[in-house]
């Protein structure tokens, strides 16, 4: 009888160590979908605030000036959404290289050969994951600055 070590094919154990990254890039799917629609309601307000601007003026609208605000706001909430985003893909890009070096790493020796190249990229990977849910934090933040609920009536 074999013992379990040597019973274990190294595709089956390369599968099984690419595993995790694969769940990341579900996270990451995830991630990327919840910055798609932010960033959609971004552009969404910024045009509606546009077409408010185009047709009026500050003599015209009272709140012509806290317009203009906001959409200074939108604006840095869409670079940092877009950072953001940025970050994910590359995210995406590294964790994919990573699970194919995984399996290229099983070689043709027929046992499996991990490479540095596998925890480079799976760290990088996993920097941009946490480099872009800062940016996400950070562009949540400004969103909740830019809205006062509940204002006080003179």
């Amino acid at each position: 009888m074999m013992p379990a070590a040597e019973s274990i094919n190294p595709l089956t154990e390369a599968i099984q160590l690419a595993i995790a990254p694969v769940f990341l890039l579900t996270g990451v799917a995830g991630m990327l979908n919840a910055l798609g629609i932010r960033l959609a309601r971004v552009i969404d307000r910024g045009r509606a605030l546009e077409d408010i601007l185009i047709q009026s003026n500050p003599s015209t609208e009272p709140r012509f000036d806290q317009f203009m605000i906001e959409l200074q706001s939108l604006d840095q909430r869409r670079k940092i959404i877009n950072g953001a985003t940025a970050l994910m893909v590359l995210c995406a890009v590294l964790i994919g290289l990573t699970v194919v070096e995984l399996f290229y790493s099983t070689g043709l020796q027929g046992r499996l050969q991990l490479s540095h190249w596998v925890a480079t990229t799976f760290l990088l990977g996993f920097g941009c994951f946490i480099a872009a849910c800062v940016l996400y934090l950070v562009e949540i933040i400004i969103a909740s600055r830019s809205i006062t609920l509940f204002k006080k009536r003179p």
